[in-house]
């Protein structure tokens, strides 16, 4: 019997685990579908373009035919290993704009304005450039300067500076708009992910159980109170009880996939799959939202960056030592290395379009043999670029009862009509961008729009044909006080008790940035409820 069982090893179950079990009298178990975290492309940063290719440790999820979008069906991946997507992810850590989470608390949300929050993501925070009014030292979560950027990157942050765009020290202080190089989650020139962060000091704590290859079929009642978590591992039905809570880390698809398996969702939706409802809460799986991102690539005219030609072979192996001797050198990058935040016109007061810039020809997100090689095998440069508060609205619903099975993702990427004239203006500016001066020695053909690509309505369609996510997907299982809602300002399921959903899902709205760092936050957040409130009854 543990006092509280996290369902999902990821960003959330991971501080979840090493911030309850700090306390020696608490007993927690954590649950991870996936395996430990001992692939070495996990902590090499640019271990990324394999771990998007790996089904061992990666869900691979497809969306839906998406209607905006030509009929595509998207590749969703999300990180299947402890630590989950912030093992898999490019490392980027930025926490969003401030009237973000002002807003959430504009919406009757206590406790989760920027004033409230910005101590939670300091707690977690050892900054390297050292601690200041925005950021912590001594926390677990390594935040550092990229030990090596590639040449073309610092051409970006030129470029930017010649198209107007002024330079930011610091996207996570006082303003957000300009451009610069990412802060990333690393170490030591090493990928450092929530399980490297929070885990593993904790994992040689006699109160803490880490299961992995369990994949949690549902949640366990008694009466009406969550009282376990029922799981399949190594093809073995088995239950783990929970005295106290059940919480829910599993991320905007898994965690509305759960409570719809364990009879918590919308009548009609568990009806159609034969499952007995436990509760009604109607916006379970709703409000799905996701940034979706374009890229404007191209040819590079000389062997500069992080590709490989016939000019840099003889470079492999010193970059090979480098980063294995020194922990420097390209296999350091994150990928993403630089970007910044955009108002898309004049009197925008907060910006709304972000660009992440990478020193390499990017398509279909390297995650096929095929699109690997365009990435890997010559030389480019791609800027992405995404609409940060993207107004359509998706959903998650079951493709079956049976909990193997991948969820139906429906992001409805463009369903709103506003949000395709924000992407088009995007598009444009990423262009004016790549255009400056500072480019000019290094700017091969464009690849992607192309050249032929120049009205309003050729880049539409454009990105009708080419867009896909940026791996953002939040808000499946809400946070607020209308009827939507899943879960309350204290992140407990609404009229169930002994149930928490700490994760990205409870967003209510997304936040204008990546979304790590802000779920790090969420499980701060919610330990410091949980902790705070011991000595009453949680129901």
């Amino acid at each position: 019997m543990y006092d509280f069982v996290i369902v999902g090893g990821g960003s959330a179950g991971c501080v979840l685990a090493n911030r309850l079990s700090a306390d020696p009298a608490i007993r927690v178990c954590l649950l991870e579908a996936g395996p430990r975290d001992s692939s070495p492309f996990i902590r090499m940063p640019l271990g990324l373009v394999r771990m998007m290719m790996s089904k061992k440790l990666n869900w691979h999820y497809f969306t839906t035919p998406q209607a905006e979008l030509e009929g595509r069906r998207l590749f969703m991946p999300r990180g299947k290993t402890l630590g989950g997507s912030s093992a898999t992810n490019a490392m980027i850590y930025t926490r969003g704009h401030a009237s973000d989470y002002d807003h959430w608390a504009a919406l009757g949300n206590r406790g989760w304005s920027y004033a409230d929050v910005l101590p939670l993501f300091m707690r977690s925070e050892h900054y390297e450039d050292g601690p200041g009014p925005f950021h912590g030292s001594g926390g677990p979560l390594n935040v550092a300067r990229l030990r090596s950027p590639n040449l073309l990157s610092r051409t970006f942050i030129d470029a930017a500076a010649q198209t107007g765009y002024r330079l930011n020290p610091d996207f996570n202080g006082p303003t957000q708009e300009g451009v610069n190089c990412y802060a990333v989650t690393q170490k030591d020139g090493q990928r450092w992910s929530a399980a490297h962060a929070f885990l593993h000091p904790a994992s040689g704590r006699p109160n803490l159980d880490v299961m992995t290859h369990a994949l949690a079929s549902q949640v366990v009642f008694e009466g009406g109170r969550a009282a376990g978590v029922a799981y399949l591992r190594h093809g073995k039905k088995a239950t783990v009880q929970a005295r106290r809570e059940v919480l829910l880390a599993g991320g905007a698809i898994n965690s509305p996939q759960l409570l719809m398996l364990s009879g918590i969702g919308p009548p009609d939706e568990l009806a159609r799959h034969g499952i007995a409802l436990r509760h009604a809460v109607p916006g379970v799986g709703r409000n799905l939202q996701d940034h979706l991102d374009a890229l404007v690539v191209h040819q590079c005219s000389k062997p500069v960056s992080l590709g490989i030609s016939l000019a840099t072979l003889p470079s492999l192996v010193r970059h090979g030592f480098d980063y294995l001797r020194h922990r420097r050198g390209p296999l350091t990058s994150n990928s993403a290395e630089c970007g910044g935040f955009a108002s898309s016109a004049p009197g925008v007061a907060v910006p709304d379009l972000q660009f992440h810039f990478t020193p390499a020809r990017l398509d279909g997100h390297a995650r096929t043999l095929r699109s690997a090689l365009f990435t890997l095998l010559g030389h480019g440069y791609a800027l992405h670029v995404c609409s940060l508060r993207p107004r359509s609205r998706g959903r998650i619903t079951l493709a079956s009862a049976e909990p193997s099975a991948a969820p139906l993702i429906d992001p409805c990427y463009l369903a709103d009509p506003a949000d395709l004239p924000l992407m088009v203006a995007g598009v444009k500016a990423a262009r004016r961008l790549l255009a400056a001066q500072a480019f000019d020695p290094y700017r091969g053909r464009e690849i992607f729009p192309g050249p032929q690509v120049q009205t309003d309505h050729d880049i539409a369609q454009f990105i009708r044909r080419k867009a896909e996510t940026i791996y953002h997907p939040v808000g499946t299982c809400k946070m607020g006080h209308d009827a939507m809602a899943v879960v309350d300002d204290t992140l407990r399921v609404r009229g169930v008790a002994g149930l928490r959903v700490v994760d990205a899902s409870i967003m209510p709205t997304l936040i204008g940035g990546n979304t790590n760092a802000p779920t790090i936050m969420i499980a701060e957040k919610a330990a410091e409820l949980i902790l705070g409130g011991a000595a009453s009854p949680v129901d």
